[in-house]
C-alpha cells in the first residue's frame, strides 16, 4: 500500500525572504579544550544558540537545507510557496525556450506538441488498468527519434461509490489527538459537519493559540481517507492535515480548486486509527506544534464557520506503461482528479511518488522538466523497461503531462566534464544565493580545525582529505556502482585553481563560515535540486560553527571523538560527506529517510547525524576502525517531505555526470 503524504506540510527561496538568524551565546569554557578556548578568545564564533533554528514560519527551504533540527522547518509554509513558485514557472516563456533547447540537442528536431492518449478503459468503469501489472501501454513514448518524449494522457478517476454521510457533532474543545471528536467510521464510511473555527477555548475568544479541530477514524486496509472543505463560507481559509496515532502530521493541503477551502486525499500504508485535522491559515504555522496539546499553536490563525466532509472508501487508480531508457529524466505532472502520481520499475518496485506535491520551482533555471498542476514528480530511469505510471487520487477527469529527457551532460556535448570546485578559503559569500541577506564575510576552513583539536597548520592536509572524500563520492564510487559506464566528473580545490570561479560548468561549494556570518541556520544548503543535472553552475554551502560545536550535540564532530580518535580521518571524512550531500541536491538528489536502518549521503538532518552521514561505527566513536563509508545508495524518500517510493541517489549521481 502506497504512502501518499503530501507536500503541503510546509516556501521556494523567495526574493526578499527575511531570514532570522540565531545568535550567538558563549559557551561553557570548562567543556572547551585549550584549543578551543584559544580560538574562542581569538574572536571565532565557537557555537551557535540552540540547534541554529530559524523559528518557524520563515527560515530556509528544508528541502534544500540540512538541518540540525528539524523542529524548526516549516514545511506547510515552504510547500504552499513552492507551488505557487512552480505554476509561475510552469507558464513561463523560459521553461518553454528550455524545452525547445533540449529537445533539439537530444533528437535534433523541433519541439513538437505533446501527443495525446486517452484511456481505453471505458468511462465510469474500473479494473483493466488498476495495477501495474495491467497498464496501459503508450508505445509512441520515448526519448529516441522514432518516438515523442511528450505525451498527455486524458483519463477518468472512476467514482466507486462510497457510503452515505452520517451527520456529526462537533462538541468543544477537540483540539488534539486525545480529544479528536469520533466520526464512528470503522473501516470504510462517511460524515459531514457544519462547525466553527475559533470558538473554542484556544480561539481568540479564548487564549488565542488557535482552534484546532481533529476527527478520529479507523482505516481498513486499501482504503483512502477523502476530507473537503470544499463547500465552506468562502471567507474561512481552511487547512486540512491527516495524522497517524502516534502525532505525526501525513499530509497537508491548503487552498484547493481556486478556493480558501481544501480537499485532501491519502491513503495510508497500513490500517489503523488516523486523524483528519481542520485548522485555520496561519502564517507562522498552522498546524499545532504538539498534536496531543490543544493549546500548542502559534496564534493568529484564520476563524469562521466550516463544512467538512469525511469519506473512508476505496478509489479507482489508473496505470500506464512507458519505455525508457537507463539515464532517461522523466517529469510528470497531474491536473483534474490527478491528486497523486507514481512510477513503478518493470519488476515492480515503486519509485517516486507524490501527492499534492510540486518542488519544480527548485529545478534550476536551465532544467526543461514540467511542473505545475496539482502535483509534480521527476524520476531518473536505472534499466531498459516498461515502467508504469501511476494516477489516482480523486474522482472525474484528470490530464497528465509526462515528459523525458536524456541527461543534461548528454544532450549538450559542450558540458562533457563537469568540474566540481571546493572552495575552503572564499573570503566573501554572496549569501542571497540561498536567501541569505547578501555578501558577507566568512572564516576560513582552517580556522574552524583548532575547534576540533587540529592544529591549523595542518589545514592543507585535511582540506586534501576532505577534497580525497568528496572524490570518492562523485567519482570512484559512482563509477564502481555500474549504472552509467561513462562518469565524467572532476573535483578540484579552489586553492591554486581560482581562474574556475565563474566558468562554465563549474559548479562551486564553500566550505567556510558560521551561521551569523552568514545569515543562513543550516548546517548546509544548496541552490537547486535538478534532477537530470541541466544545470552546472549551481552553488552550495557548508558551515562549519555547528559541526566545530563542543561536545554534546548529535550534530558536532566533537561529541563523536576522543582520544582514541583519528582526528584528521574522522572531520575530513565527516566534512566530506556533508559537502557530497549537497552537491547531491545540486545534481538531483532530494533528501532521504534518516530514521532508518539505510545509511545515506542524502540523509535529511535532524536526528541520527553521526551514523548516517558522519560514518561513526558502532563503538559510538568516530575516526576508528569501525567507521562506515557512506555513500550514496537506493533509500526510502524522507516522508516529512512529501515524496513515496525508493530513491536510487546513486543512479540519479551517475547519470548527472553522464559523459556520452
Amino acid at each position: 500500500m502506497r504512502r501518499a503524504l503530501t507536500g503541503a506540510l510546509g516556501l521556494a527561496v523567495v526574493a526578499g525572504l527575511t531570514i532570522t538568524t540565531t545568535s550567538t551565546a558563549a559557551p561553557d569554557r570548562d567543556r572547551l579544550s585549550p584549543a578551543q578556548r584559544e580560538a574562542l578568545d581569538a574572536g571565532l564564533q565557537v557555537a551557535p544558540k540552540g540547534s541554529a533554528g530559524a523559528g518557524k514560519g520563515v527560515g530556509l527551504n528544508p528541502y534544500l537545507a540540512n538541518l540540525p533540527s528539524l523542529g524548526d522547518a516549516d514545511y506547510f509554509t515552504w510547500n504552499k510557496r513552492m507551488r505557487a513558485a512552480g505554476e509561475r514557472r510552469a507558464d513561463s516563456g523560459a521553461l518553454r525556450a528550455n524545452r525547445r533547447a533540449a529537445t533539439r540537442a537530444m533528437t535534433g528536431e523541433a519541439l513538437a506538441p505533446p501527443f495525446v492518449h486517452d484511456e481505453e478503459e471505458p468511462a465510469g468503469t474500473a479494473g483493466s488498468n488498476d495495477t501495474w501489472q495491467d497498464a496501459e501501454p503508450i508505445p509512441e513514448f520515448g526519448t529516441t527519434r522514432s518516438r515523442n518524449h511528450r505525451v498527455r494522457v486524458l483519463g477518468e478517476l472512476a467514482d466507486l461509490t462510497g457510503p452515505a454521510p452520517d451527520e456529526i457533532e462537533v462538541v468543544e474543545d477537540n483540539g488534539s489527538i486525545p480529544l479528536a471528536t469520533d466520526t464512528g467510521i470503522e473501516g470504510t464510511g462517511a460524515v459531514e459537519t457544519a462547525a466553527t473555527l475559533g470558538d473554542g477555548p484556544h480561539g481568540s475568544a479564548g487564549d488565542g493559540t488557535n482552534d484546532f479541530e481533529f476527527f478520529a477514524m479507523d482505516v481498513a486496509d486499501g482504503q483512502s481517507i477523502i476530507a473537503s472543505t470544499i463547500g465552506s463560507p468562502a471567507g474561512t481559509d481552511t487547512v486540512l492535515a491527516v495524522y497517524d496515532a502516534e502525532g505525526a502530521p501525513l499530509a497537508a493541503v491548503d487552498d484547493s480548486a481556486g478556493t480558501l477551502a481544501s480537499e485532501l486525499t491519502y491513503t495510508p500504508e497500513e490500517p489503523g486509527t488516523y486523524y483528519v485535522l481542520v485548522a485555520g491559515y496561519d502564517f507562522f504555522g498552522p498546524l499545532p506544534n504538539d498534536p496531543f496539546d490543544s493549546g500548542s499553536g502559534n496564534g493568529g490563525a484564520d476563524e469562521g464557520g466550516y463544512v467538512l466532509d469525511i469519506s473512508v472508501q476505496q478509489l479507482d487508480r489508473d496505470f500506464y506503461s512507458v519505455r525508457l531508457r537507463p539515464g532517461d529524466t522523466v517529469g510528470a505532472v497531474g491536473n483534474g482528479s490527478a491528486q497523486t502520481l507514481a512510477v513503478t520499475t518493470p519488476s515492480g518496485e515503486d519509485r517516486v511518488g507524490g501527492t499534492n506535491t510540486d518542488a519544480s520551482s527548485l529545478y534550476p533555471p536551465t532544467s526543461p522538466l514540467p511542473g505545475g498542476g496539482n502535483t509534480t514528480v521527476a524520476y531518473v530511469a536505472e534499466e531498459a523497461g516498461w515502467y508504469a505510471v501511476e494516477v489516482s487520487g480523486g474522482t472525474g477527469d484528470y490530464d497528465v503531462v509526462v515528459e523525458a529527457y536524456r541527461p543534461g551532460a548528454e544532450v549538450d556535448r559542450s558540458r562533457r566534464t563537469q568540474t566540481v570546485l571546493l572552495d575552503f578559503a572564499p573570503g566573501r559569500v554572496n549569501t542571497g544565493t540561498w536567501g541569505g541577506p547578501g555578501v558577507r564575510e566568512v572564516s576560513p576552513f582552517a580556522a574552524f580545525l583548532p575547534l576540533w583539536d587540529i592544529p591549523r597548520s595542518q589545514a592543507r592536509q585535511v582540506e586534501k582529505r576532505v577534497l580525497a572524500q568528496v572524490r570518492a563520492n562523485l567519482q570512484r564510487e559512482v563509477q564502481r556502482g555500474g549504472l552509467n559506464p561513462d562518469v565524467n566528473v572532476e573535483v578540484v580545490n579552489a586553492r591554486g585553481n581560482r581562474d574556475l570561479i565563474g566558468e562554465e560548468n563549474v559548479s562551486r561549494i564553500y566550505i567556510a563560515g558560521t551561521i551569523d556570518q552568514t545569515g543562513l541556520p543550516t548546517i548546509g544548503v544548496a541552490q537547486y535540486i535538478d534532477p537530470g543535472n541541466f544545470g552546472h553552475q549551481d552553488e552550495a554551502i557548508v558551515l562549519l560553527d555547528v559541526l566545530s560545536e563542543p561536545a554534546g550535540p548529535v550534530s558536532s564532530l566533537n561529541t563523536f571523538m576522543d582520544a582514541s580518535s583519528d582526528r584528521v580521518a574522522f572531520v575530513s571524512a565527516a566534512v566530506g560527506n556533508v559537502t557530497g550531500h549537497e552537491v547531491g541536491h545540486t545534481i538531483g538528489s532530494y533528501h532521504t529517510d534518516n530514521a532508518n536502518d539505510v545509511h545515506n549521503m542524502m540523509d535529511s538532518g535532524g536526528e541520527n547525524f553521526a551514523e548516517n552521514l558522519y560514518g561513526v561505527g558502532p563503538d559510538g566513536i568516530g575516526g576508528t576502525a569501525d567507521d562506515e563509508n557512506i555513500r550514496f545508495v537506493t533509500d526510502v524518500y524522507s516522508p516529512v517531505e512529501g515524496f513515496t517510493g525508493l530513491e536510487d541517489t546513486l543512479n540519479v549521481a551517475a547519470w548527472a555526470y553522464s559523459g556520452r
